[in-house]
């Protein structure tokens, strides 16, 4: 059977009471993706996502982005290799910290916005965050881009790695997601979206912005929970994978 797990986006709020969607979300994918409070979220969001997650049996995953609460993380910023390993290192040991303390296990790394989208494509920086991932515990796994440079600093460090794939973006003929700054970044209709996701994990294709197949490896989904509809999408595209008999597995 074709197995995929779904992960989204969370505790990117600040404040308890303004976490939105999460808890509802939670409900239908299988990995989590928590801020660590350098694009956003805080402490006390950290604490409660990590919380939900745990309730609903969600593998929890740290997220770590630039330093920039102003352009939630998606500025790029132009970093050394130290700095690279020390600010991934310092956000994965701060969620690791609130983890651990309720009795879970951090079960893998994401990098988000910007700082994503270049270790994608930049070996070096890929290099320092898979090096901090593994020095922090080799047994965490790496999600990045299916492809992308990220995926292949993980497997030369020894780390288990999960080529991610979106379901709401836009593909470049590399195999890159179209820039958030074009027009054409983001697929609004759900319907095209869910239909992207079962063709990227069942066949192992996606269709660039140009109308051409591009090859694909498809372990896990990234679905945003920071949409207007993030909540009815979750569910949609749960249904939709359970209906093209796809199962759905954190890595747990």
């Amino acid at each position: 059977m074709v197995k995929i797990d779904l992960n989204c986006d969370m505790g990117e709020s600040f404040g308890a009471y303004k976490m939105g969607n999460d808890a509802e979300v939670l409900k239908f994918v299988t990995s989590a993706n928590i801020a660590c409070g350098y694009h956003a979220g805080d402490p006390t969001v950290m604490r409660r996502t990590v919380e939900l997650a745990l309730e609903n049996g969600t593998g929890i995953g740290a997220h770590p982005g630039f330093p920039d609460l102003g352009g939630f993380g998606r500025r790029n910023m132009t970093v050394t290799e130290e700095e690279a390993y020390d600010l991934t290192l310092y956000q994965i040991g701060a969620l690791y910290g609130f983890v651990k303390a309720q009795g879970g296990r951090l079960q893998h790394v994401k990098p988000h916005g910007a700082l994503y989208n270049a270790a994608a494509k930049d070996a070096k920086l890929a290099g320092a965050i898979a090096k901090a991932v593994y020095d922090l515990d080799p047994k965490m796994i790496l999600f990045g881009l299916s492809g992308g440079e990220l995926i292949q600093a993980g497997r030369n460090i020894g780390l288990q790695t999960a080529s991610e794939v979106f379901a709401d973006r836009t593909y470049q003929p590399d195999g890159s997601l179209t820039p958030r700054t074009q027009s054409n970044a983001l697929i609004e209709d759900d319907e095209t979206a869910v239909s992207q996701v079962v063709r990227m994990v069942k066949d192992g294709l996606v269709r660039d912005v140009n109308g051409e197949d591009v090859s694909i490896e498809a372990d896990t989904v990234c679905i945003h929970g920071d949409g207007a509809h993030a909540l009815a999408f979750a569910e949609k595209i749960n249904s939709r994978l359970k209906e093209e008999s796809i199962l759905i597995k954190s890595f747990k």
